[in-house]
């Protein structure tokens, strides 16, 4: 089969591998219609590299049709519709009972000190080979899978996998009170989805970015804008539109690689010039990230107001402004999505004649896997006015 695969930092190739098999009698094997780029891919692109092997098949957000089943699986047939989550779950351990997905006690990975495996995301979580690809192995093929009808486009439902219930879960976390201001740092998928979610539920919204256009896409669905580049001290700016209170409640949507922070920049950079194993100890023990837009969403945020946590950081020794979160009274709530947790309340959403959400048209880009690499290339670039990519093998 064709599948999008690793080989170093910024290469990434479409080429042929083996084809998946079952392997256990819980598996399944689906072949894929439609599968996304998410942001935290180009983490792998670059900055977590050291923990990626040549040849690794990435992707996590992928939907398509099942093809075969082993023969303990009891729920799922061949010629079923079926949107993967990119957690690797069990649905059966005292995680998942809590329904804490992403810390599955299945598949954790307790050599490296992470949580559940994810599909098409290095050694840190498990190197499962991912969903930007034509069939996809799928253990736990009684609980993972969700079955979505026959009828809407994939656009209706492959965000399931990722976007939206990480933006779902992102605005849970915020605890925004009724009649409440939400602040979202990031207009990307997961920035913009959450922005349509939180409008859904009847908040007022506030997106920050810097590209003018991810600042009309929220625009036009309704959010109020500030522009990054325009806008000398966005805090202050907040305020101004707050009362000059704050945000009750602010969403990192951007994470580990937001512009401003030119130190944490060059010794990312750095990482990249030592050799693999020692650049993957440095930073799994004294890692840093960029972390402007965390300091934002903390001077951003409102005294006894809530920062929830979307975007990616990986950094284990990051500097934090302790006093000034302890003095503001600050609660903070981040992680890994727990996508089944969410998605029976998604569905009841989707499942509406009407598309409220603007998923089908959520997409910029719907690209041939052939042309993955130069999507990853343009996507990291903010080029062509690419915010979501949707790959269609």
């Amino acid at each position: 089969m064709k599948a999008v695969t690793w080989h170093g930092r910024q290469d990434m190739r479409v080429e042929e591998v083996p084809d998946p098999t079952i392997q256990e009698s819980t598996d399944a094997i689906v072949r894929i219609t439609t599968t996304g780029l998410c942001g935290s891919d180009l983490h792998l692109y670059d900055p977590l590299s050291p923990f990626m092997t040549p040849g690794d098949v990435v992707g996590h957000e992928p939907m398509g049709i099942v093809e075969e089943v082993g023969p303990g699986v009891r729920d799922l047939k061949a010629g079923d519709r079926v949107v993967i989550p990119f957690n690797v779950s069990c649905g059966s351990c005292w995680m998942c009972d809590r329904h804490l997905y992403s810390q599955c006690e299945t598949t954790q990975n307790r050599e490296h000190g992470t949580g559940a495996s994810f599909f098409g995301y290095s050694k840190l979580y498990g190197q499962v080979p991912g969903g930007q690809a034509e069939l996809l192995r799928v253990p736990f093929a009684d609980f993972m899978p969700m079955q979505v009808p026959e009828g809407p486009p994939d656009e209706r439902f492959v965000y399931l996998s990722d976007v939206l219930p990480t933006a779902w879960q992102g605005v849970e976390y915020a605890a925004v009170p009724e009649g409440g201001t939400l602040l979202v740092l990031g207009a990307g998928p997961i920035g913009d989805m959450a922005a349509r979610v939180a409008m859904h539920w009847g908040h007022r919204v506030i997106v920050v970015d810097r590209v003018p256009e991810r600042l009309h896409r929220v625009a036009a669905r309704g959010a109020e804008t500030i522009d990054l580049d325009a806008v000398d001290d966005v805090p202050a700016r907040v305020r101004d539109l707050t009362g000059g209170r704050g945000a009750d409640s602010v969403l990192d949507a951007v994470g580990m690689e937001a512009h401003g922070s030119p130190l944490a920049e060059a010794a990312q950079k750095a990482l990249g010039l030592l050799p693999k194993k020692v650049a993957g100890a440095v930073m799994t023990k004294a890692g840093v990230d960029r972390l402007d837009a965390l300091y934002t969403a903390i001077e951003s945020v409102r005294r006894g107001g809530t920062i929830s946590i979307s975007g990616v950081y990986g950094g284990a020794a990051d500097p934090m402004p302790m006093m000034q979160l302890f003095d503001k009274q600050v609660q903070v709530r981040m992680g890994q999505a727990n996508v089944r947790a969410w998605t029976d309340d998604i569905l009841a959403v989707l499942g509406k004649d009407e598309d409220v959400l603007g998923v089908e048209d959520f997409h910029t880009h719907a690209l041939p896997l052939a042309r993955a690499p130069e999507a990853y290339a343009k996507f990291r670039a903010k080029e062509d006015g690419m915010v979501k990519v949707l790959f269609k093998p």
